[in-house]
Formats: structure tokens, C-alpha cells, sequence
């Protein structure tokens, strides 16, 4: 039998401390689970759990983004063909994983308890999970945009699904607090009734960006996998590649609104911490798209890729070699060159809407001030 490479050894191991994780957050809950124990299940040393794994609540977000990563696709369905009927599905998608009342303490149904009460606890977690749930709403919101896209030019559907996330999210943690209180029947019916309120949601210009710096460089991306479909793709075609740290999330939306129409928008996602909050932002993104998938046809998920650039290699591709959750950098790619680049708070948007033929030839670093968005989605 031929010996297994270190790289292959470790991927053993760490799938050993996942497997046996989930095990012991299964049978005691997060609080009670040992990390001693978890080293016996997986029949390595305490020292080897902790190589592969900071602590015991980066192991836990690790186990849970698993969990929703693999989850199976759902058998082929009649999607929803109206955004009323689309909401509905994805409500009905996620109130079904609801805790039951009938449920044991812990098992396999109640894994993800303790997941609120960990965010609510640190406020390193709770500020990029609030982005990641800003995140999600833009998704979903540009999802429901294009099945019903709002008479207005400037409407939009994002403060509908911040109340329909707000409203399953409500619902998932009182069903696990009080289980018998919770009707699914009632969540899902107050989901599809947002679908038809005017919140008054419309996208307003930006008024000042950063400078654009018109260059001409090389543009060679590794291949990644896109988190919102689940598939490896190679971000080469003609648009925005927008590098953004876990605190700057919800910039990506002028990215996908600003760019000219056709364009290709990745939005790489990076942090400071990312053996703790990758797995968290992986988590999160894998439980939409699984919503999605249910929900909605495959032709109205938003043209954007989502990925998840742990080792900053993409990053590092498009320029950003130094990142952290503060992060906001946006190139412009075309004909597979680097044509514009863009950093700071709203570095998104100038990227998306900078024209790289007002250059002159003989000035190609010189600036051009963007100031106002005009595309619609």
C-alpha cells in the first residue's frame, strides 16, 4: 500500500476532526462538546485537532458549513414563477429544517442551536455576520428582481428579503427556544404576503467615488469555486472582479448594479481570521443557495459569482496582496487585462462605471472621478 503524501495526510485528519466533531456536536450540543473527545473519536492527539483547527467554534462553523455544502440537491420541482410564489418556496425550503418540538435535545436536527447564540456572543463574529446577512438579502433580493423587475428603474427588492430573512430567521430561533409556539404554515404565508408590499426601496446614485487609476496589466485568476452555484469557474470573461473583506460585504450590490449590462461580476471574498470566519461565511452562502435552488429557476440566480479566497490567491491576482475585513478593492477586467483599478469605500461602484476609453493614450494613469450610478439592474 502506497504511503500517503503529508497533504494527503493532513486532508485525512482534518475529515477525521469533522467527522468526529459533528459526532460529539450531535450527542452534547456545542457548550458540552469536548475537544479531548473529539480527538478521541477521531483517534488523533489534542495537538492534532488544533492543527487543523484554531478552536472549538471554528471547528463548530467548520462542521455546519459542511453540513450545508453537501446537503443534497432537492429533487427537480416546479420553481417558483413569480416572486411571490419564489419567496413562498424558500420559505418553505427553510422552515421544514425547523426544530420540533418532538425532536431530543440534540441530534442531528438541532445541530445549528447554537450557532446565533456564538454570534451574539463576540462582536469579532457579529459584524461580518451582519454583512453576510446584508449579503444574502442582495442575492436574494436581485434573485426576486429578476422574476418580477420593478416598474421603477431605480426599484428594487432587497428590503423585502431583509424582512423575509428577518422573519425565518425569528422563526428558526424561536422554534428552537419554543418549539410549540412556532405555526410554518403562518411563516411561510407572511413570506409570500411581502412580496406584494411597496416598501418605497429604491437604489440611490452614489455621489462621490474614488478616483479610477486606468492601467494595463495582466489578468491570469486561478480557477475557484463559486460558492452561489456550487461549481468551479475561471473569472476571465470581460467585467468587475470586486476584492472584499467581511466588513465591506454589502458593497458588492453597486458592483452588480453599476456594471454595463452582460458583464461578468465576482465578488472574492477575504478576511484577517479566516480559519473562524470562513467556514462561517461559507455556512451562510451555502444555506441561501440550497434556499435558492428550491426556490427559484436556475436562469434568475444574479450574474455574480461568490467565492470564498481563504489563501488570497485571487486577491492577490487582482492586486490586493494585503487584505483584511476592511478591505475594498474592484478591478476592471477586458480582453483579459486589468483596465481599471479602484480602492476604498466605493471603489465597487468606480470600477463598474469608469471608462477605460476616456484614457488618453498618452496619460494612461490619469484619474477619472465617478460620481453618479445610472444603470439599472
Amino acid at each position: 500500500m502506497a504511503r500517503l503524501t503529508r497533504a494527503e495526510t493532513q486532508e485525512r485528519n482534518r475529515a477525521g476532526v469533522l467527522a468526529a466533531a459533528r459526532e460529539e456536536f450531535a450527542e452534547h450540543g456545542f457548550r458540552d462538546a469536548k475537544i479531548d473527545v473529539i480527538a478521541e473519536r477521531a483517534e488523533l492527539t489534542r495537538g492534532a485537532v488544533y492543527s487543523n483547527f484554531p478552536g472549538k467554534r471554528a471547528l463548530y462553523f467548520a462542521v455546519l458549513a459542511e453540513n450545508a455544502e453537501r446537503a443534497p440537491v432537492p429533487p427537480s420541482t416546479e420553481p417558483g414563477r413569480t416572486a411571490r410564489e419564489a419567496l413562498g418556496a424558500f420559505a418553505r425550503a427553510l422552515v421544514t429544517r425547523l426544530p420540533l418540538a418532538t425532536d431530543e435535545q440534540y441530534g442531528a436536527a438541532r445541530l445549528g442551536v447554537d450557532l446565533m447564540p456564538e454570534v451574539v456572543a463576540d462582536e469579532r463574529i457579529r459584524r461580518p455576520f451582519a454583512q453576510l446577512m446584508k449579503l444574502d438579502a442582495v442575492l436574494l433580493g436581485l434573485a426576486l428582481e429578476r422574476l418580477d423587475p420593478p416598474r421603477d428603474p431605480r426599484g428594487r427588492m432587497v428590503r423585502v428579503a431583509e424582512a423575509a430573512l428577518t422573519t425565518l430567521h425569528g422563526a428558526s430561533q424561536l422554534a428552537a427556544a419554543a418549539p410549540e409556539f412556532v405555526e410554518p404554515f403562518d411563516v411561510i404565508s407572511v413570506c409570500e404576503q411581502l412580496a406584494d408590499l411597496d416598501l418605497g426601496d429604491r437604489w440611490p446614485p452614489r455621489p462621490m467615488a474614488p478616483d479610477a487609476r486606468f492601467v494595463d496589466e495582466p489578468w491570469s485568476p486561478p480557477s475557484c469555486v463559486d460558492l452561489l452555484r456550487g461549481e468551479t469557474v475561471h473569472p476571465t470573461g470581460d467585467g468587475v472582479v470586486a476584492v472584499l473583506g467581511l466588513h465591506r460585504l454589502a458593497a458588492v450590490e453597486e458592483a452588480v448594479r453599476a456594471a454595463p449590462p452582460g458583464s461578468e461580476v465576482t465578488a472574492v471574498l477575504v478576511t484577517n481570521d479566516p480559519h473562524e470566519l470562513m467556514p462561517l461565511t461559507r455556512l451562510m452562502i451555502a444555506d441561501l443557495r440550497n434556499g435558492l435552488r428550491r426556490a427559484f429557476p436556475p436562469s434568475a440566480l444574479p450574474r455574480l459569482h461568490v467565492v470564498c479566497d481563504g489563501a488570497g490567491l485571487l486577491a492577490a491576482a487582482a492586486g490586493a496582496h494585503a487584505v483584511s475585513d476592511a478591505t475594498e478593492t474592484a478591478v476592471r477586467v477586458k480582453a483579459g487585462r486589468i483596465v481599471v483599478r479602484a480602492e476604498g469605500f466605493g471603489a465597487c461602484h468606480t470600477a463598474a462605471t469608469a471608462d477605460p476609453t476616456t484614457a488618453r493614450a498618452a496619460e494612461p494613469a490619469a484619474p477619472h472621478r465617478t460620481r453618479n450610478a445610472d444603470s439599472a439592474p
